[in-house]
């Protein structure tokens, strides 16, 4: 038993954490900066003022997970974001295509308890900053509302990944809030004051069918006039979760100190919406429906942003801007919503899209006053206008990801943020991020493994010339074009059969991307006009062009209602079909044009279709013999991009296999190998539900031996991107043989890199 005489006074107790590095933010950023420093053998400090990691992205708040790849609704191809990002959605997708966020809460939770260097400290709020002199901070205190302790947390870095920028304030960083004028930074989009500076929060709700009708007697504050909300004639009882991210208010109030007040306007909002669906007559579909779930904490989009050594702005972005010192990329539109949110006339959102990935530059990732301050997520230094864009949960994850590493190397140099910027340093970082998984636009991978000095070789390499005959066909409702690759020069003939329902004319079009490093088929290199007969024909295509570059060329067939296309169920990496189509859902309606002169592309969205469908074209073209061939496991680069960078078996090839030959012994202690987990997929973690959790391009099976054939390792169930293979015993060998799975029948094996290392 415990007893306690009275007293004037008592303190919480206090307890002193010294680590390597703090995060204060346990959202995506946090998360994967906290991971990456842990990784890398850095003590960490994890601060969430939630019950749960993830943010935004947490079963609190339920917002689906999002970067580069816009729903699939750009012209951002293979573009999802690597490293911690990809392992975290690919898991995800692997346990819960069906989008439940709970278990995405302990996919999250489970990867930062396996990490024996982080200290997770929950439902702790950080509060107080010491500071050893003007510009370095010493500790941060924070407070554990569930366990009434106080914490007093030491560090030589800190890293900021809070959204409201909490420890970058406390400590006095430059920031801002609000909007910069167009004047600024000669940005053409930044909003007007009638239009609103800031950004609201959005409240989620999901409702459930319960077999049988379902009263509702709404709470006496829930918004009694509907009209005020002006697409109130849009609702319907369908939308629930992060659909209805247009519920949205505050951008006209302060988004850190009002956050209460904005919370119970989107309350107001959510339960009058409820009520107009339940009883005023409209929808009869929902008289089964309960509300189910209602957020608690709203959503925050914007606040604080921090001012780095650089500030990215809109020309960035549209114009993808090349900065020597990148380690991250983002992809995501240009999206700022009116400050009036749900109760504006305006649209909910304003997306512009770039023509391809863009470049965010390590100057924007620390405070350009607090020398060990670290800046992640929503709040680096990047306008109003471009953190439109970059504000993201996987472009933020992804930049977690890059401070958590150069934390490392800051503490391994005995510098500063700022001192990172030494090219050797640089360098060492940006490797070290490509090493991990990350990828960065324009920079490759410098092999330092053993696999650079063998040679390798293989039992087979796909020489596409035709895709295999298939009784699927559809019509031509809207234009398609299949993405090759090719080599500069001479374009080889194309062949395919189109039906016709009459005798009809064919527009084919042979488009490539005016950046061989986009795919935006903007450029028209010709024209064909076919005149197809009622029935089947078999087309064929002789272009005249030649390919200015190595790329992806786009065998463009227009929309035509009297045309049918023969379609193929095989599925090859870095071979795509796209289609011109349109994603209300991030403002793509087949082409973006600006009305005005806001800065801004005008160019069409050639996007993948969703599996089941999204099938290719089958089409006969004979490529490069080498497009596939085992060279590109030793290119640097770990994806699809200009070129499908990657072996692919042949599909008649039964056992395939890659050979690494030494011309002396070797020790290898650990093995890498990097597979296609479809880089084109968004994986978003809530609500969506997905067909499959495994992707079809990803190696399910291989086997690994040495030069007497003895078996050194074997994995029957990945599904993982990269697979790194910590071997107990080292290997002395001349040889590895690795001899894959194909995915299916219809997909053959490819891989992007095999790396061997004596560590």
């Amino acid at each position: 038993m415990i007893t306690a005489s009275s007293v004037s006074k008592r303190d919480f107790i206090t307890t002193k954490i010294k680590s390597d590095l703090v995060v204060v933010g346990g959202g995506l950023s946090g998360f994967c900066a906290a991971i990456a420093a842990s990784r890398l053998g850095m003590k960490v400090t994890l601060v969430q003022d939630r019950p749960v990691l993830g943010g935004n992205a947490s079963s609190e708040v339920r917002l689906w997970i999002l970067g580069a790849t816009s729903h699939m609704g750009n012209n951002n191809r293979w573009a999802r974001e690597g490293g911690i990002m990809d392992e975290l959605l690919v898991e995800n997708m692997y346990r819960n295509p069906e989008g439940n966020p709970l278990i995405f809460d302990t996919v999250l939770l489970e990867k930062v308890k396996e990490e024996e260097n982080i200290t997770l400290l929950l439902n702790t709020a950080a509060f107080e900053v010491s500071k050893s002199t003007e510009d370095c901070i010493s500790s941060v205190r924070a407070f554990c509302s569930q366990n009434q302790q106080m914490y007093q947390l030491i560090a030589p870095y800190f890293v900021d990944a809070s959204g409201d920028g909490i420890l970058g304030f406390l400590s006095g960083a430059a920031f801002r809030m609000g909007a910069e004028s167009a004047e600024e930074f000669g940005e053409k989009f930044a909003p007007s004051k009638e239009y609103g500076e800031l950004l609201g929060h959005s409240l989620y709700f999901y409702s459930k069918d319960m077999g049988k009708p379902v009263r509702y007697v709404a709470p006496s504050f829930a918004l009694k006039d509907i009209t005020k909300i002006p697409r109130f004639k849009s609702f319907n009882a369908k939308d629930f979760g992060c659909r209805l991210w247009w519920v949205e208010y505050g951008g006209r109030l302060d988004t850190i100190t009002e956050t209460e007040t904005i919370k119970w306007e989107l309350w107001k909002v959510i339960y009058g919406v409820w009520d107009y669906i339940k009883n005023s007559g409209q929808f009869p579909e929902a008289e089964n429906l309960t509300l189910e779930w209602v957020g608690t904490i709203p959503g925050k989009r914007e606040s604080r942003r921090f001012e780095g050594d650089y500030m990215l702005i809109q020309q960035d972005i549209v114009e993808q801007r090349k900065h020597d010192d990148a380690v991250a990329f983002g992809g995501w539109s240009i999206d700022l919503h009116p400050a009036d949110g749900v109760f504006s006339e305006k649209p909910g959102c304003n997306q512009w899209h770039s023509k391809g990935i863009y470049q965010i530059p390590y100057r924007c990732l620390y405070s350009r006053n607090i020398s060990n301050l670290f800046l992640a997520g929503r709040i680096i230094s990047a306008s109003h206008v471009a953190f439109g864009s970059t504000r993201v949960m996987a472009t933020s994850g992804l930049i977690g990801q890059v401070v958590g590493t150069a934390a490392f190397l800051a503490k391994s140099a005995d510098v500063g943020p700022r001192e990172l910027l030494e090219k050797n340093k640089l360098q060492s970082l940006q490797q070290m991020l490509i090493k991990d998984g990350a990828y960065i636009p324009g920079i490759s991978r410098i092999s330092e493994d053993l696999s650079i000095f063998a040679h390798i070789s293989a039992s087979s390499h796909l020489k596409f010339s035709s895709f295999g005959s298939t009784d699927l066909i559809k019509p031509l409702s809207v234009s398609v074009a299949q993405m090759v690759p090719l080599s500069e020069g001479a374009i080889p003939v194309c062949k395919i059969n189109c039906h016709a329902a009459t005798a009809v004319q064919l527009e084919v079009q042979l488009r490539l991307s005016e950046d061989k490093n986009n795919h935006t088929p903007e450029c028209i290199l010709e024209t064909k006009s076919i005149l197809l007969q009622e029935g089947l024909n078999e087309v064929e295509l002789e272009f005249e062009s030649k390919m200015p570059y190595a790329g992806y060329a786009y065998i463009t067939f227009m929309k035509n209602d009297h045309v049918s296309l023969h379609y193929t169920r095989q599925r090859i990496t870095g071979i795509l079909t796209v289609f011109n189509n349109i994603n209300p859902a991030v403002s793509n309606f087949g082409k973006q044009e600006p009305k005005e002169d806001i800065g801004v592309d005008a160019f069409e969205f050639w996007c993948p279709a969703r599996r089941p469908g999204g099938q290719n074209l089958c089409i006969q073209m004979e490529l490069n013999e080498d497009v596939f061939s085992v060279t590109n496991l030793s290119n640097g680069i770990d994806r699809p991009t200009s070129h499908p960078n990657a072996w692919v078996a042949d599909f008649t090839d039964k056992r395939p296999e890659v050979v690494l030959d030494w011309k002396t012994e070797v020790e290898v202690n650990e093995i890498e190998l990097c597979f296609d987990a479809d880089f084109d997929h968004p994986m978003e973690s809530v609500l969506m539900g997905h067909p499959e959790n495994e992707m079809p391009f990803c190696v399910p099976a291989f086997s690994v031996y040495d030069d007497k054939g003895n078996l050194i390792c074997e994995v029957h169930d990945n599904h993982n991107t990269i697979r790194k293979l910590k071997l107990s015993n080292p290997v002395k060998t001349r040889k590895l043989s690795f001899q894959f799975s194909h995915p299916s029948v219809d997909v053959p094996a490819a891989v992007f890199a095999i790396r061997c290392y004596n560590n």
